[in-house]
């Protein structure tokens, strides 16, 4: 392959990938994904009930997954109280995903997603094969709100709960 065939691969290889990227407005690829609490979760399950919050991290048990996990582990109460799902999603077997989850006390599920299928719908896979920190809130009608590609590990709950409090996500009615 010559130099010019290359670059005119890679450039509509960028321009496809650009094109699969999704936008505030698109609707939210629906998923059904195991989880940490011994649960399947999908998208769809939550519309018209919940506007749902899918952390997506690269590895569990590297320094700023940790410290995200950490920072929604302690900080959940912030969150606890509007009406949301929130997960933290990753390419790891579920097995790794329960040990992380135990070993910083997640209070939330943890979604393992090993096929890398929903990372790729989310557009969030690396060409190293393991997904961007990319933060995506998804409303009631599924939609996606705001995807969030800054993440703070250290302040994740903090900053999710203004998030979701200038998108209008309501509280939690006490029963």
């Amino acid at each position: 392959m010559n130099v010019k065939t290359f670059l005119t691969a890679i450039t509509f290889s960028l321009a496809a990938s650009a094109a699969g990227a999704l936008e505030v407005g698109d609707q939210a690829p629906d998923f059904l994904l195991e989880a940490t609490d011994g649960k399947t979760y999908s998208a769809s399950q939550f519309e018209g009930k919940e506007t749902v919050v899918i952390a997506w991290y690269p590895k569990a048990f590297t320094g700023g997954c940790t410290i995200e996990c950490k920072s929604l582990a302690d900080n959940g109460h912030l969150l606890k109280n509007l009406e949301v799902a929130y997960f933290m999603a990753s390419v790891d077997p579920i097995e790794k995903n329960i040990e992380f989850a135990e070993a910083y006390k997640a209070d939330f599920p943890l979604l393992s997603d090993p096929s890398k299928k929903t990372a790729k719908a989310y557009d969030v896979l690396a060409v190293y094969g393991l997904p961007k920190r990319h933060t995506f809130y998804i409303g009631t009608d599924g939609t996606i709100l705001f995807i969030d590609k800054n993440i703070r590990p250290a302040s994740s709950a903090e900053d999710m709960a203004a998030k979701l409090r200038e998108l209008g996500v309501p509280e939690r009615i006490a029963s």
